[in-house]
């Protein structure tokens, strides 16, 4: 093994090659002796922290987005400060390999760095990844694929949601408003765009812990129906139905949507942050059920996040980003099976199951506040979150929320409130002429 002299010499040159000299950079980077180069700003919003002499090394070589990422899952590398800002670093260092010189260097310097081989940073390679069991999204794997994601505990959640715990995008009248009102203002939004009106049936896919079911059911008298797949979110909504005094109304089932209750019908339908685990090439299966069980002249209101940059890509570019693992993190760690598709691919899909598209806005700058606030939240809670879980996984959360935040603000994630209609035998949608108040 080098010594630590040596090792820290390679590491200095590694980040030489891949970020330029240290007042070529925007950030600081502190390695494991306590050394610090410092970026060209006074005030950097980050510090990369090296925390391993081997840290390097087992991130880069060979180098991919999953491997940047494992290496601050496992706790090799960290993050102080910005971590939103820090995101764009994974890219940056695919744009300087691409170059066959710095490739050649970096590798010679990856190469004389120690193979320090933890039992740590092992076990968190291998740590919190779904299994792969079963055909991609048939009933029993999407199972167990909701319940990896929502099943890390309902505790763990509530350090960091809203008290209603909504986990989706909220509704901002201002950025100074708290996101508790936020969230109430989307949940009254959803109401309002379904026009809901008392005694009617209202089905709510992929209720979560319940929030709109009873909010829809206490503020607009309708009969709700809630579904998810997650055990640990069925059992609190149901508590919380009871505790609103609302069994009577709101009933909540662990219910795939596509054995939703043989001839029962909804007058309206809301599916909330669930078409993002269909998968784009589901939208037909998953469109197709909802118009099934939506009675004619009914309306859905489907709200999900969209690729906002999908398009055509040639082999070359496929290629790539396989070798690359593009998005590999959000797969492995995050919302396994999940594949985001374009909003053009979502109208399609249900239109062509035979919904009229009536009403389409976009919650974009929302969902960046909405997260942000989410991360301070889980930050603030940061050694609770890890007393619940435990590290790796606080770390995934703290950077899914982080990269995402920086997907909605530049632009390449959008998240897209879809109304839909199912006019009835005479074309009636049953939508007044102007949108809702």
């Amino acid at each position: 093994m080098d010594a630590p002299a040596d090792a820290l010499h390679h590491a200095r040159r590694v980040m030489a090659v891949l970020f330029g000299a240290p007042e070529e950079r925007s950030f600081d980077v502190r390695y494991w002796n306590g050394d610090v180069e410092r970026g060209d700003r006074p005030s950097a919003s980050y510090r990369l922290i090296v925390n391993r002499p081997g840290a390097l090394r087992r991130m880069l070589l060979p180098p991919s987005e999953l491997s940047i990422i494992e290496a601050f899952i496992s706790g090799d590398v960290d993050v102080e400060g910005d971590l939103e800002a820090a995101v764009t670093l994974g890219d940056a260092i695919n744009t300087r390999l691409k170059s066959a010189r710095a490739l050649a260097d970096l590798t010679r310097h990856l190469a004389a760095l120690p193979r320090d081989k933890r039992a740590a940073v092992a076990e968190a390679r291998a740590s919190r990844t779904v299994g792969r069991e079963g055909r991609r999204h048939d009933k029993a794997r999407d199972r167990a694929a909701i319940r990896y994601h929502y099943d890390v505990g309902n505790d763990f959640y509530a350090l960091w949601l809203d008290g209603l715990m909504v986990y989706s995008c909220a509704y901002y009248e201002s950025p100074s408003t708290s996101l508790e009102n936020a969230q109430a203002a989307k949940l009254d939004l959803v109401c309002r765009k379904l026009r809901l009106r008392p005694g009617e049936r209202l089905l709510d896919v992929g209720c979560g812990w319940g929030a709109l079911v009873i909010h829809a059911a206490d503020h607009y008298g309708v009969r709700a129906l809630g579904v998810t797949l997650s055990e640990a979110q069925a059992s609190l909504a149901s508590e919380r139905v009871a505790v609103a005094g609302l069994g009577d109304r709101c009933r909540i089932e662990i219910r795939d949507y596509r054995d939703l209750p043989a001839g029962e019908t909804f007058d309206k339908i809301a599916s909330v942050g669930m078409v993002e685990h269909v998968g784009v090439d589901h939208l037909p299966e998953y469109f197709g059920a909802l118009h099934r069980a939506l009675a004619p002249g009914g309306l859905l209101l489907n709200h999900g996040i969209v690729n906002a940059t999908a398009r055509r890509r040639g082999w070359r570019e496929r290629l790539e980003r396989r070798i690359w693992k593009r998005d590999a993190f959000i797969d492995q760690y995050v919302f396994p099976d999940g594949k985001l598709g374009p909003l053009h691919a979502v109208i399609a899909s249900a239109e062509a199951a035979g919904f009229e598209t009536r009403d389409v806005e976009s919650l974009r700058e929302h969902y960046v506040l909405t997260l942000r606030e989410w991360l301070r939240r889980l930050m603030r809670n940061r050694e609770r979150a890890i007393a619940l879980t435990d590290a790796r996984t606080y770390r995934t959360w703290r950077l899914y929320m982080s990269a995402s935040a920086h997907g909605f603000a530049s632009a390449r994630l959008n998240v897209v409130q879809t109304l839909l209609a199912r006019p009835d035998s005479s074309g009636r949608a049953g939508l007044p002429l102007k949108r809702c108040p």
